[in-house]
């Protein structure tokens, strides 16, 4: 046989996997990878198993049970002021991730060029290049990590796409505001280019902030693909289970995507999440209880000399390590792994240049108890 030529010679084990391995390996608390360590709304399992008892245990229909699109077009107008069609603009995934990659493949043709703003989540990039397309990197500003509109229209050709954007943002915790939505809608507004709007953490805006969805914005809900996740909002993320709102003729070519690269989604856990959308105290008390987590932590890092950044949303809190250390990033996350206990992620691993600029990320969606752990040990700092 010849030897097999990779589609993706530059990727290998994800950060995520080595620090988790790592932080199993020398016990420590794990505020690395970004998943909850706490349990969902017992109630959300009842409906899940209601439904299993109630026989809905074979295919659905392949952009997802009725009843359940029908909940999230409500929720989306509720919340954006934005009418989706259940039928035709609204389709169920399986998770946020799977929902990126069938939008990108849906409408990026080999030598399209995608615009990511680094730093980013580590799926965009290897996505569009499964697709053929041309990753086209524009860095959000070092430090504050806000969108620099100059570049971003520096980097707008002929040959552009699309564009992918996500706020609350992962890894930097910072929001989108009216006013950058706003920018974005102009300098979009004379393109043909579309938009990839990640908002899986849209229910953990801090501060009273509200989300700014792609969807309250006319010049950008008409090409946009948006993406929001269950897993991420009812503290599932296991399930994999997510969503997009898109119109119709976007959304007709998701689905041609869809329907052969996972084709159809659990059926069982879709009864259930439609039946628990009913309950909207769930989601609008979300930011609440992240916030009371955020500033636990927060709290507690200000005794140590890690630097905290802003953190307005998201469940991760970003600190420079100046103060404490001259190792790299990625070495200091060792370093605080096997020597201190305390798993995080290097920033720098969100960006294809693995820019340094001596920042870390750590994830609070623990309980508090697993917190007061971990502050315990970053006190000595």
């Amino acid at each position: 046989m010849n030897p097999l030529v990779s589609r993706l010679p530059h990727v290998g084990t994800t950060i995520f996997s080595v620090m988790s391995a790592l932080a199993q390996e020398h016990q420590a608390v794990n505020l690395g990878q970004g998943f909850p360590d706490f349990a969902c709304d017992p109630a959300l399992l009842d409906h899940v198993n209601e439904a299993m008892r109630n026989g809905h245990n074979q295919y659905p229909p392949m952009p997802g049970v009725a009843v359940l699109r029908e909940a999230v077009a409500t929720k989306i107008e509720a919340l954006y002021a934005r009418q989706y069609s259940a039928a035709s603009e609204i389709t169920i995934t399986a998770g946020a991730t799977q929902a990126i990659i069938t939008a990108i493949l849906a409408v990026v043709h080999p030598g399209d060029e995608i615009i990511v703003l680094e730093p980013c989540y580590d799926s965009y990039v290897p996505n569009i290049e499964l697709a053929g397309g041309k990753v086209i990197r524009v860095p959000l500003t070092p430090q504050t990590f806000r969108p620099d509109f100059h570049a971003i229209g520096a980097a707008i050709n002929a040959k552009t796409r699309a564009i992918l954007i996500n706020s609350p943002h992962n890894p930097s915790a910072t929001v989108w505001s009216k006013q950058d939505m706003l920018q974005l809608e102009a300098l979009l507004a004379p393109t043909d280019v579309l938009l990839i709007s990640d908002e899986v953490y849209e229910h953990m805006v801090f501060d009273g902030a509200p989300h700014e969805s792609a969807a309250r914005y006319p010049g950008l809900a008409e090409r946009t693909f948006i993406v929001s996740s269950f897993g991420k909002t009812y503290h599932v993320t296991g399930w994999k289970v997510g969503y997009v709102a898109a119109p119709a003729a976007l959304t007709a070519e998701f689905r041609k995507v869809h329907q052969f690269n996972v084709f159809t989604v659990n059926t069982p856990m879709q009864y259930g999440l439609a039946s628990y959308l009913a309950n909207t105290v769930a989601y609008l008390e979300l930011p609440a209880f992240y916030q009371r987590k955020r500033d636990l932590f927060r709290a507690g890092l200000a005794h140590s000399k890690l630097r905290l950044l802003p953190c307005e949303g998201s469940y991760f809190q970003c600190v420079n390590i100046s103060e404490v250390s001259d190792l790299s990033e990625a070495d200091f996350c060792q370093w605080l792994t096997r020597e201190k206990g305390v798993a995080a992620i290097p920033v720098s691993a969100f960006y294809g240049s693995s820019f340094d600029q001596r920042v870390v990320r750590f994830c609070f969606a623990k309980q508090d108890e697993t917190l007061h752990a971990a502050l315990g040990r970053l006190q000595l700092l």
